[in-house]
């Protein structure tokens, strides 16, 4: 019984929308679920890590009924820059006015569920 006792929730349908996608896009995915060390120390997750080339990218994947706010969005970009990932890409339902901005100023991807749904 306790063997299983990580799996707590289930894998997000979003998230297998989101390897699909990268895959057809020509991303390498390195890892799934990573955990990394910051080099604050701090320990970092990612949902995936992506390659395309030389470029390795971190990612979040958040299947929220709710908009993605720009305060999530500044975490994956700390979280990225600790790590050394660049370029960092979150994938969710919608993102608010904030967070589009920011991420058009530092160049962090937003990719949204109908971006990926409309891809197949």
């Amino acid at each position: 019984m306790s063997g299983d006792v990580e799996q707590v929730k289930p894998r997000s349908r979003l998230l297998d929308l989101a390897v699909q996608y990268f895959k057809k896009e020509g991303y390498k995915v390195n890892c799934e679920n990573a955990v990394l060390e910051g080099y604050s120390g701090i320990t970092r997750h990612f949902d995936l890590v992506v390659q395309k080339g030389r470029l390795e990218q971190g990612v979040w994947v958040r299947d929220w009924n709710r908009t993605i706010g720009v305060n999530v969005i500044i975490k994956l970009d700390t979280a990225s820059e600790d790590v050394g990932l660049s370029s960092p890409i979150m994938v969710g339902e919608k993102f608010s006015d904030h967070a589009k901005s920011y991420s058009n100023r530092r160049k962090l991807t937003l990719l949204t569920k109908q971006k990926l749904g409309s891809f197949r």
